[in-house]
Order: structure tokens, then sequence, then C-alpha cells
């Protein structure tokens, strides 16, 4: 399921904003992106959104900009010894002239901007801390808020397409009683002709392997199943709230009612049965398409 917040706060030497993303997955995946000097927040975000979503791919994003004019600068001075000594050993085996300070400096890394909290008590780190997650607290409840408002919406479409499975297998049953008739009509004239060119085989016999297409070709049970699916899938549909996630269960039922539609077309001795299975099998895809978006 979709959506998107975003929320900021600040104190007296930054500002911040977090960012919180989601889009479909059949599990819960966080990606977690935090400042240089910040790692300490990501394990705690991670947990903290597993608090207000269940399932989907869901990145969370951390800016902080400080107020000063300027960050402090600082060099890395075990860097600046390792690339003198690795300048020295090339310089001695090739001969070039020895590099000059600000060429050193300007290699990437040499020079860093200390972190934003670089310098700070304890107690002002656990203070900023404290503020950074009650933003963040407040970026997944507008997430899941935005989420639910999509569910809202989704609601509607997928109870628009069991309403067309449930039509179709209405079909389905009036159409499998003509079935039943068609397929005994057909045997029985295959029977008369069979008769004809060997009278010596058993009547009875041909009566027995007759009777035994026609169950074959009935899909009575496939129809009482994909009704049984059809109510589950409603009641699922009036469970599914933000504290009682119904995906998963949404996506196995997809699964079963693909089942019965294959089996009623692989069953069918009728066109119009096996259109009307086909297109039962386009509908219940477009409800699970939907169906990956339900938490």
């Amino acid at each position: 399921m979709t959506g998107y917040a975003r929320t900021q706060g600040s104190d007296e030497q930054r500002r911040w904003v977090w960012e919180a993303r989601s889009v479909n997955g059949r599990n819960l995946e966080v990606r977690c992106r935090v400042p240089q000097g910040f790692d300490r927040l990501e394990n705690p975000a991670r947990t903290a959104v597993g608090g207000h979503v269940k399932r989907g791919n869901v990145s969370i994003n951390l800016t902080i900009t400080s107020e000063r004019t300027a960050k402090p600068l600082r060099i890395n001075r075990a860097l600046l010894a390792e690339l003198g000594t690795l300048v020295e050993e090339v310089r001695k085996s090739t001969g070039a002239a020895p590099p000059s300070a600000d060429g050193l400096l300007r290699v990437r890394g040499v020079i860093e901007e200390e972190d934003e909290a670089a310098g700070e008590t304890e107690e002002q780190l656990a203070k900023l801390d404290k503020s950074l997650t009650a933003t963040l607290t407040e970026a997944l409840k507008g997430l899941a808020g935005s989420r639910a408002a999509e569910g809202k919406a989704l609601d509607k479409v997928i109870g628009g397409h069991i309403d067309e499975i449930e039509q179709l297998s209405k079909r389905a049953t009036e159409r499998a009683h003509a079935q039943i008739g068609l397929v005994r009509t057909k045997f029985e004239g295959q029977l008369a002709e069979l008769l004809e060119r060997a009278p010596q085989l058993s009547e009875e016999r041909f009566a027995q392997e007759a009777a035994l297409l026609i169950g074959k070709a009935d899909v009575r049970e496939e129809l009482d199943r994909l009704a049984a699916h059809i109510a589950q899938a409603r009641a699922l549909l009036a469970e599914a709230r933000p504290d009682h996630p119904v995906g998963r269960k949404f996506d196995f039922l997809c699964q079963e009612f693909n089942r019965e539609a294959n089996t009623l077309c692989s069953k069918s001795a009728d066109i119009e049965l096996t259109r009307i299975g086909i297109d039962l099998k386009g509908a219940i895809e477009r409800m699970r398409e939907q169906v990956q978006n339900v938490e």
C-alpha cells in the first residue's frame, strides 16, 4: 500500500525533516537513511516502523540542516598520513615531484565537516534523540493515515471485483445446469453411432462410460467452493482495519479463487461456460492485483 508523510522539527542548533514513503510489498521491508553521526537512530527507527506498518516496502529518510553559518572543519590525519606514505613510495619509484600541500588537502576525505552532534554532552544527545524520535513518530502516524485513506478507496474497488466475480459465478451456475443436458445428449448420440458400428459391444458398458464422462463435466462442486470464497472475501474486507491486517489472507484466498476457476475451465464441455470461466479468471486476476495493495 502506498503512502507518504513528512514532518519537521528544530532546536537551537539545527533543523530536521523526516520523510516516510511506502509502496506495495508482500512482506515488511524497511530502508532507513540517516546522516553521518546519527547511525544510532537507525535500529530504533526500523522498530518504530514495525509498530505502524505490517506490510510493504517502507523508506524513511532523515535530513538535518545546521543553523550555524558554517560547520567546523577538521583534517583526517590518519588518511593524510597514509596518502603521504603512498605518495613517497610512488615518487621514489617514478622520480615524480613531491605533491603540494594544497594538492593533498583536495583529496576527498582529507578535510571533513564535523558531525552535527560532535562535542555535545550525553544529556544533550539524549534530548536531541528524544526530539528526533518524536518527530519520526508523527511522520509514521501520518504515513499510516495516508495508507488508511488509500485503504478506504481500495475497499470500494475490491468490493466491485467481488461483485463481478459473484455475477460471473451465477452465470456459470446457470450454464452448468444446461451443460449436463448437453453432455448427456452428445454422448447418447455417440453411443447410438458406436452401437451401430460395433453391435457386439455392451450398451451397458457404453452407458457407464457416458455416466463417468458426465460426472467429470459436473462443476457444481467448484461453483459451491467459489460461493464460499466469495463469502469469505466479503468477510475479510469487512474485517480489514489498521490494527487487523488481512492482506496475506486475501492473497491466499485469491490463489484458491484461481484454482477453482482453472478447474471450471478444464471441466467445461460447453463453449459458453468456458468463456464465462475465462472472464472469471480475468476478474480474479484484477482483484489479486488490488489485493497486493492491502496491508
